[in-house]
């Protein structure tokens, strides 16, 4: 009677178990699609403001030429050029 008992008792532990198990499956909050869209806006404006930075700031130059097609067609024929 004693190993019945005990018996039960593990079967109804494994039960509590997986209704744990279904009663916890996790949600999203932010779906996978859009945080890979928001990883990809962050890296273009993280590039945009790095060469603001390194133009405006270190350079000397307008930040905002950094835009300008003049302004990396320069640096490509000061590079090719050497």
């Amino acid at each position: 009677m004693n190993e019945q008992h005990q018996e039960e008792k593990q079967e109804h532990k494994e039960e509590a178990k997986t209704e744990r198990r279904r009663k916890f499956q996790r949600t999203r909050l932010i779906p996978i699609w859009l945080r890979l869209v928001i990883v990809f806006v962050l890296m273009t404006v993280s590039l945009a403001a790095g060469a603001m930075i390194g133009y405006g700031v270190i350079g000397d130059g307008n930040p905002f030429d950094v835009f300008k097609r003049s302004t990396w067609q320069h640096i490509i024929d000061f590079v090719e050029k050497q």
